[in-house]
């Protein structure tokens, strides 16, 4: 069983909006801050956002500032990302990973998300 599973992915038209999830196990989740990175085709891996334990705090890449919102729940294990008002340059696989700003995220298998119209 992987420790992190994505899902929500998809194909979205620009402008549009989607949700993702990340189920976490195998760690105690509401003691680790965790974080959203992205891959887009033919580029490294991209931090996109990190919340710490508690809600305490956010942070977003700029590329994603006010269009994206971090979340998490901690009774389900869950870590959440909002991408509204999508772009094509937002097409990427997205993957959860633990830690705050990671330098260096260990991922699994991630969802895909495509925007185009």
């Amino acid at each position: 069983e992987l420790p992190l599973v994505e899902s929500g992915g998809g194909l979205v038209q620009p402008g549009g909006s989607l949700r993702l999830s990340c189920v976490a196990s195998g760690f105690t989740f509401v003691n680790e801050p965790m974080s959203w990175a992205r891959q887009a085709p033919g580029k490294g891996l991209e931090w996109v956002s990190s919340i710490n334990i508690a809600n305490l705090a956010r942070d977003y890449a700029d590329s994603v500032k006010g269009r994206f919102t971090i979340s998490r729940d901690d009774a389900m294990s869950t870590l959440y990302l909002q991408l509204n008002s999508l772009k094509t340059e937002d097409t990427a696989m997205y993957y959860c990973a633990r830690g705050w700003r990671p330098q260096v995220p260990v991922v699994y298998q991630g969802t895909q998300v495509t925007v185009s119209s």
